[in-house]
């Protein structure tokens, strides 16, 4: 007899990394239970402001005050408006401590944070899983890039990664449709660079977007990108890849695939007779009514900050300071990545030509310095790891704002370009610090009575002078290709703002300096895998989400031979 809450597999959050859980192990034939906090959101028709124009939205788009109070936190974030805001978690009814200023950017619905991202797919390089090795700063990883890149192209192909072949040894190419187009301007700083920078390359940005979509695309349903930038509403063309549009709806035609949204998972059941896992409490959202779920594999994917919550607060007589957490490492190491920096100027060339449409992409500048070799050096300079950069022209209309009435309405109407506009912006590698942690507040909880989050996650010194230096170098590459009135910016974003952060349950070779071996299983208890941002060793200075993806098919693929193994 099957009894209706035993499962093969208990998937924990259904965003990017555990929408590919869900779909690798259901397509091996495991009966799934995939959960997520949140409510449910389907493909298409959950998508409330996906067609709406600017004159539609109460406010045109502008969040009001009210709503601003409501989402405190998210508010802050690069996508948050008007039409976006009900991806959003509301701040004011997921409380968090926050013992150092920390953007926590929550998005609790099916699919989470994949209605989100910002799209952008690099792979990492052994220069990024050798990093820790080289430097001594956190532990090596267990894996290098060897390991991953038949995952990688595994998941490029079925998410849809436009991009170019670039030859790049510090950022391998992938399995990618068409790239997106550069501007006239974009390509005279390509060329630029080139000639005086042969070791910055200035490439297309690769994104997870359909330019041209293969079968395997359209068998998910999904069409080509329409170019529209609204992708933060939710992407009725599924042009741009999400758990909604893509992973959840190919796992659930499986027929293997049970999901079940507004489940708020309290902690893993450990059974200490067997030694292993055996499923999940889980709290009803809006009933409060707890209910367990059990299977013999579970991969948690709430995203890191919570899958390291719900493993501290799983405790039991041999986990007493959480499951796995052995050597009491677990929510320690903590990172993030470092968006402060901004560099803006103009050009005054190609006055004959503008841009056309929409481009929901940019250009890349991969990580340069600290590369094959300590550079930096000396107390003001000296800085571990590196940077990459965005890069992005455009050329806005130049509009004379005075008066009223209908000579403006005429002016406002027509399109007077000014001089180009171009602007890069850094991703810096933050370096994870025992002392950058989250931890349970020990009599503070939330509405379902489970212990809040504290967190407590800073810039050091490193980060600051990584600030400096991508400054300078920015500066200095603007002013080489004749870009005028250049200027430096400090964004003032926290750390977690871009909803990039990471650790706190890293991967590594020993378990007394981590919490994971080389597939993502828990040291003391194998039959539980993490592969959202909790498992990561470092951050590298690429986006992570592709990065997610690969590990989280990798890990599944190896959980399920052991199972059918009997070794789990």
């Amino acid at each position: 007899m099957v009894l209706h809450n035993q499962f093969d597999a208990i998937v924990v959050g259904s965003g990017i990394s555990g929408g590919w859980a869900a779909k690798e192990l259901t397509e091996r034939g495991l009966r799934t239970l995939l959960l997520d906090r949140g409510r449910n959101v389907t493909h298409v028709t959950d998508y409330p402001t996906a067609l709406m124009n600017p004159w539609d939205f109460n406010h045109r788009g502008q969040a009001s005050l009210q709503t601003k109070q409501e989402y405190s936190v998210a508010s802050r974030n690069y996508a948050f408006y008007e039409g976006s805001a009900h991806f959003y978690a509301k701040d004011s009814e997921n409380p968090y401590i926050q013992d150092k200023p920390f953007d926590w950017i929550q998005g609790n619905q099916v699919g989470g944070r994949s209605l989100l991202w910002g799209r952008q797919t690099q792979r990492w390089s052994d220069f990024d899983f050798s990093g820790p090795a080289r430097d001594g700063f956190a532990v090596d990883w267990p894996i290098r890039y060897a390991d991953l890149a038949p995952w990688y192209s595994h998941v490029e192909k079925f998410a849809g990664i436009s991009g170019n072949r670039d030859g790049l040894a510090t950022l391998p190419d992938g399995e990618f449709l068409p790239p997106h187009q550069m501007s006239c301007v974009e390509k005279f700083f390509t060329q630029q660079m080139a000639q005086q920078y042969p070791d910055r390359p200035v490439i297309i940005g690769r994104a997870a977007h359909l330019t041209k979509p293969n079968p395997i695309h359209t068998k998910q349903g999904r069409a080509q990108c329409q170019h529209r930038t609204l992708c933060e509403r939710g992407c009725p063309f599924g042009g741009y890849y999400s758990s909604n549009s893509s992973t959840i709806p190919w796992a659930m035609n499986t027929g293997k695939l049970t999901l079940q949204p507004d489940s708020v998972v309290h902690s893993v059941i450990y059974d200490e007779q067997k030694g292993k896992a055996t499923g999940v409490r889980v709290i009803d959202a809006h009933t409060g009514q707890i209910t367990e779920y059990y299977a013999r594999i579970l991969f948690l994917n709430a995203s890191a900050l919570n899958t390291n919550k719900i493993l501290l607060n799983s405790t039991s007589t041999r986990f007493p300071a959480g499951l796995g957490n052995d050597n009491e490492l677990l929510g320690k190491f903590m990172a993030f990545h470092s968006y402060r920096g901004r560099v803006t100027a103009q050009y005054d060339g190609f006055a004959d030509s503008t841009t056309w449409g929409r481009r929901p992409n940019g250009c890349y500048i991969p990580r340069f310095r600290n590369v094959h070799k300590q550079e930096t050096s000396g107390p003001a300079s000296l800085f571990l790891r590196g940077y990459a950069s965005t890069f992005y022209a455009s050329r806005p209309s130049q509009v004379n704002k005075d008066g009223f009435g209908a000579d403006l309405k005429e002016r406002m109407s027509r399109y007077t370009p000014g001089p180009w506009q171009v602007v890069s912006g850094m991703m810096g590698e933050t370096i994870p610090k025992e002392a950058s942690t989250v931890r349970l507040d020990p009599t503070q909880t939330d509405r379902w009575g489970i212990p809040l989050l504290r967190v407590s996650v800073i810039y050091d010194d490193n980060d600051e002078k990584m600030l400096r230096d991508f400054w300078a170098q920015l500066s200095e590459m603007y002013d080489r290709a004749g870009f005028t009135n250049i200027k430096t910016h400090d964004t003032g974003r926290l750390p977690g703002s871009e909803n990039h952060e990471m650790g706190g349950v890293r991967m590594g070779k020993d378990p007394k300096t981590s919490l994971l071996n080389k597939w993502n299983q828990l040291h003391a208890c194998k039959n539980v895998f993490i592969t959202d941002g909790a498992c990561m060793t470092s951050t590298s200075s690429q986006n992570p989400s592709l990065t997610y993806m690969a590990l989280t098919a990798r890990a599944a693929d190896y959980a399920v031979k052991q199972l059918k193994r009997g070794d789990l």
